[in-house]
């Protein structure tokens, strides 16, 4: 095996080569085979930086010079295929590490809370995690076909994460609501806040390649990212969204209005940028027909700013505002101010997906944390200011990614 890799020399930006020393690791289990053993072994292994700009470059081919794999093994193979081999390889690398570091850290954090939500999420990344290490490294076309399903898989596997962790959340609310005031909890808040952003992380990975292998479905798109994606647009797409969510609640939506240049366009990715101001859109319509009632709601304005560094997304709206002693609860993954029902409801659903238009417009309580995640995991933000009795204004702040190295 060992005549299949060259070993590479240093480099300041380490993303996809394939060192010698690095793929033993993958391509050897531990001295000892106990699956615990291998999952302190994996947890304890630092993750790749991968910059925003690794990851075009890559997906175009531009650092094939870095994929040392037998020459033989790619002659006969096309650009693309070599960059998917690539690809592959370093996630069959690099992905037992992340789930492994998740594992480790949910069971940490399971250990006095005691959630089956928890529990259950916890057994679909070890699940993840044994599979991946069951799966050979996929150094030639065949191999990197069947490691694709079985990313496939995984992604299916996992795509109940947000709901079930919230249920979890909620399950230790109603624990432990008698000895604390669960929304100011920092310890439970930081350590779902890490949660969310390591899987921000591993979903945009995952989907990255996946996104690479079933092609472009625009001529700007690589994988997940955009070099040319259209604020104006994607708020467009999220006001339908939204409307048909609150339609089918209440029985009718605000309008929205949009200002701004439907011209702009830059680089980012369109999924997180959607959900965020889909996030946002949901909350107004929601506040708007609570606060005015379906026979006379005010609209709700979108203005997009196009700054040096960042595009500047504000949503606003009069729907009658939050209390400024609710104003830091808004980011907790436990608060929400919408009918109890919502919840009870989701808690018996047996078949939740993450993202999907059939949730509710709003109960769940992780829908603004979450978003705030997503702006801020490439060096944006998300704020929110309200006038009580008036209304709210949400800014989110996204940088400009095409000369970014925001790691991943």
């Amino acid at each position: 095996m060992k005549s299949l890799y060259k070993k590479l020399t240093k480099s300041s930006n380490n993303y996809y080569m394939i060192h010698y020393r690095m793929l033993a690791d993958s391509l050897n289990t531990v001295s000892n085979n106990n699956y615990i053993d291998q999952l302190e072994y994996y947890g304890r292994k630092k993750q790749t930086s991968v910059t925003v700009k690794s990851l075009m470059e890559t997906a175009q081919g531009e650092r094939l010079d870095m994929f040392n794999l037998n020459k033989q093994l790619l002659d006969n193979i096309n650009m693309n295929e070599k960059v998917l081999l690539q690809v592959a390889c370093f996630l069959h690398r690099e992905l037992p590490i992340r789930l492994s570091s998740q594992v480790i850290d949910l069971e940490d954090f399971n250990v006095n809370i005691k959630s089956s939500y928890i529990n259950t999420i916890c057994s679909w990344y070890k699940s993840s995690f044994t599979q991946i290490r069951s799966c050979p490294v996929p150094i030639n076309k065949e191999l990197e076909q069947k490691f694709a399903h079985m990313i496939e898989s995984i992604a299916e596997r996992h795509s109940a994460t947000l709901i079930t962790m919230a249920k979890g959340a909620h399950e230790i609310k109603h624990k432990y609501q008698c000895q604390y005031n669960f929304y100011d909890e920092n310890d439970i808040q930081k350590r779902l806040d890490s949660f969310y952003f390591n899987r921000i992380g591993l979903n945009t990975l995952i989907g990255h390649y996946l996104a690479l292998r079933n092609g472009p479905r625009d001529n700007d798109m690589i994988g997940l990212i955009s070099l040319e994606a259209c604020p104006y647009d994607i708020i467009s797409q999220a006001i339908n969204a939204a409307n048909y969510m609150c339609t089918r609640q209440h029985g009718d939506a605000p309008e929205v209005t949009i200002y701004g240049n439907p011209e702009f366009k830059f680089a980012y990715f369109p999924s997180h940028f959607r959900y965020i101001i889909l996030e946002l859109l949901k909350n107004s319509m929601r506040a708007t027909v609570e606060t005015h009632g379906i026979d006379n709601m005010p609209a709700i304005r979108v203005i997009i700013a196009e700054g040096k560094e960042d595009l500047i997304v504000k949503v606003s709206d009069e729907g009658g505002g939050i209390r400024r002693s609710n104003m830091n609860r808004i980011w907790s993954y436990l608060f929400t101010t919408a009918d109890p029902s919502i919840l009870e409801n989701m808690l018996i659903d047996s078949n939740p997906r993450d993202f999907d238009t059939a949730s509710p417009l709003a109960g769940l309580g992780y829908g603004l944390p979450i978003a705030r995640n997503y702006a801020r995991y490439f060096g944006g933000d998300l704020t929110v200011m309200s006038m009580e009795g008036y209304g709210t204004d949400s800014f989110i702040y996204l940088p400009r990614l095409g000369d970014k190295n925001s790691v991943v």
